[in-house]
């Protein structure tokens, strides 16, 4: 009895929770993210070394360059001509710098081979300069490679392969030294929509105005500017009002699209999609072509040479053309109940639906990836 108590009130919560939340409300948070001002990438050019036999080759001549004049600014000469570099490859190194790193803290950051080794397994990344565009340097990276996996080569040329171990990590490898240059004065904020769409930064806005008055505005049809309200401006205040912001539910709009993936026959479609009135013909048409050899031998003494031609039998299969109407606005379900009933491949409805778009009756737009 007690178990049936406790379901009966989960049911009473979950309805009150339905009423309160329609199914089309979500979170700002989970549909925007808040832009910070100072942010960054950044790039350099590094050596991973350590590696057991799997570094770049004698073709790569950056790697022997890079190497010989690193060991150069370590006090030592060397001629390039007599460096081995088996054991070290060339890498780009990069990250991503926010606001939130400040000097002194660390960031991951990916280490992806530019020369022709095999694997970066095991391998230790040096010293890197890491600078953004405008060559500023804002980070050094240097630590442990992790790729995740292995490559192992076994007798006859044979290789074991576990995931790609070309591109790796160094978890917390990028040592913060400069913060990106802060624009504005602070008391803005900037929500960046993930979809972008003029409805949903509408209602998005109408919902903060209806807690915090006019502080927010749309700037296009992807960012919402939120001007931090004075009686906010602590810091602590701050950061409960962004909190606050990123818990508000609005209901998203998006654009009806069909989107389709010719390689694997995918067909994905939106609640929103619509196909105006139209008369579909499908039918398919099947040709084989068969070729067989045929001999022709020479006659005897006459000194002549077998000539082997072939013969090709070409047969066709029409298949009877299948009809469907739709005599009014229907949904994407319906069109697929209705392509569905005739037999339609995934590769026939792309196609079907690409004849739509052109005869005018799709409502939506077509992605084609």
């Amino acid at each position: 009895m007690e178990i049936i108590k406790k379901l009966f009130l989960l049911i009473i919560l979950l309805a009150q929770a339905a009423a309160v939340w329609p199914a089309d409300m979500v979170r700002i948070k989970d549909i925007a993210s808040f832009r910070a001002d100072a942010e960054t990438d950044v790039i350099g050019y590094g050596l991973v070394i350590g590696l057991d036999g799997s570094g770049d080759g004698k073709g790569t001549k950056f790697t022997i360059q890079a190497l010989a004049n690193m060991m150069e600014r370590l006090g030592l000469t060397v001629d390039p001509n007599e460096v081995k570099v088996k054991n070290v490859a060339a890498v780009m190194v990069t990250g991503h710098i926010t606001a939130a790193n400040q000097p002194g803290a660390r960031i991951d950051v990916t280490v992806s081979s530019i020369g022709d080794a095999s694997s970066l397994q095991g391998g230790t990344l040096l010293m890197t300069p890491l600078a953004a565009l405008d060559g500023t340097v804002y980070a050094v990276a240097q630590g442990s490679v992790s790729i995740g996996g292995f490559n192992v080569q076994v007798e006859n040329g044979n290789k074991i392969v576990n995931n790609y171990t070309l591109v790796g990590r160094v978890p917390g490898g990028g040592l913060i030294q400069k913060q990106p240059p802060m624009t504005g004065d602070g008391k803005d904020l900037y929500l960046a929509l993930l979809s972008p769409d003029y409805t949903t930064a509408s209602r998005i806005v109408d919902r903060i105005n209806q807690d915090y008055g006019l502080t927010a505005y749309a700037v296009d049809q992807g960012t919402v500017r939120i001007r931090v309200p004075d009686s906010l401006s602590h810091p602590n205040d701050k950061i409960g009002f962004i909190s606050d912001i990123g818990h508000l539910r609005v209901s998203p709009d998006a654009a009806a699209r069909v989107v389709i993936n010719e390689r694997t026959g995918t067909i994905v479609a939106g609640e929103s999609v619509t196909i105006s009135p139209v008369a579909l013909a499908h039918g398919n048409i099947t040709i084989n072509i068969k070729s067989k050899p045929v001999i022709s031998q020479p006659n005897p003494l006459s000194q002549g040479e077998t000539v082997v031609t072939s013969e090709s039998q070409v047969t066709v299969q029409d298949e009877i053309a299948r009809v469907v109407e739709f005599p009014e606005i229907v949904t994407i379900s319906q069109v697929a109940k209705a392509l569905n009933s005739i037999g339609a491949a995934p590769r026939d409805i792309i196609a079907i639906f690409q004849a739509l778009k052109e005869a005018g009756a799709l409502r939506a737009e077509l992605v084609l990836l």
